[in-house]
């Protein structure tokens, strides 16, 4: 019989009703947040951890690295961080696997580029935090990584896009500047290239990234971070967790990424914007 104090930790899993002991034991491995959906235990890793298989098992995997930060002085969005999935990964019973989980990379001002995002690990996985964000007011391009860093827009000419890594993520966009507007390259995400820059006429938008249901529920993740904008440009847009660009005068500092999306932060006119932090999930048939 429970104690009351046992019997009083209560939570839902699928409109049932399990004391918290007793939630996790269909669950065949440790680690992480344990949760049940639609047929599969869920483990989720928001932060390092560690995974370990009670039995022989065949997993599904989604790694995603963090997000790289937005440069400053009108500078370039993030890239995202790598994005990695796949199905029926062989793991072996009583095995450790150390879990890391990439944080976001700082947004930064000037004339240095965003920082990189770092890498998220499972296994033998690997995916390559987003690249950051270029610097403006010296037009940098944009740093490799998992998905490129859009290039800056501040200097004389045009930074170019980073490069993405095939498999994980895709370009950043090159920065655009006229005799009167600035627009920041917009990072890569694991969907798409970073929106294109055109200058006075208008604004470009984060690569899109992609959306995984591993966690039980449809959630987009690896979005690209926006430019920063100057005048009458429209704002630099993001989705999939990925942060916005700042407008000036309406902001002066880019968007940070969403936490665990591995999305990139938005350039600013002043400042750049965080990367978002990765995210590991693991799942398996119950």
């Amino acid at each position: 019989m429970f104690s009351k104090a046992s019997s009083s930790n209560l939570l839902n899993l699928n409109g049932t009703k399990y004391t918290s002991l007793l939630a996790t034991a269909g669950a065949k491995a440790s680690g992480g947040t344990v949760t049940y959906s639609g047929g599969y235990w869920i483990h989720t890793f928001n932060s390092d951890g560690t995974f370990t298989p009670l039995t022989a098992l065949n997993v599904d995997y989604l790694v995603v690295a963090g997000g790289g930060g937005g440069g400053g002085g009108y500078g370039g969005g993030g890239g995202a961080g790598g994005f990695r999935t796949s199905t029926a990964f062989a793991v072996t019973a009583n095995t450790n696997y150390s879990i890391t989980v990439g944080a976001g990379g700082a947004g930064r001002t000037g004339t240095t580029n965003g920082s990189n995002g770092s890498n998220s690990v499972f296994s033998t996985i690997t995916s390559t935090g987003g690249g950051g964000g270029g610097a403006g007011d010296n037009s940098s391009a944009g740093s490799s990584g998992g998905s490129g860093g859009g290039g800056g827009a501040g200097g004389a000419t045009n930074g170019a896009g980073g490069a993405g890594t095939s498999g994980q993520g895709n370009n950043g966009s090159a920065g655009n500047r006229d005799s009167t507007q600035r627009v920041g390259g917009s990072g890569g995400g694991a969907g798409g290239a970073g929106g294109t820059s055109n200058g006075s006429t208008g604004a470009t938008t984060g690569g899109v990234g992609t959306s995984s249901s591993y966690s039980g529920t449809s959630v987009g993740y690896a979005g690209g971070g926006g430019g920063a904008s100057q005048g009458g440009v429209g704002a630099n847009t993001a989705s999939d967790g990925g942060g916005a660009g700042a407008k000036n005068p309406t902001n002066l500092n880019g968007f940070a990424g969403t936490a665990n999306t591995g999305g990139g932060g938005g350039g600013g006119p002043t400042n750049g914007g965080n990367g978002g932090s990765g995210i590991v999930i693991i799942r398996y048939a119950a």
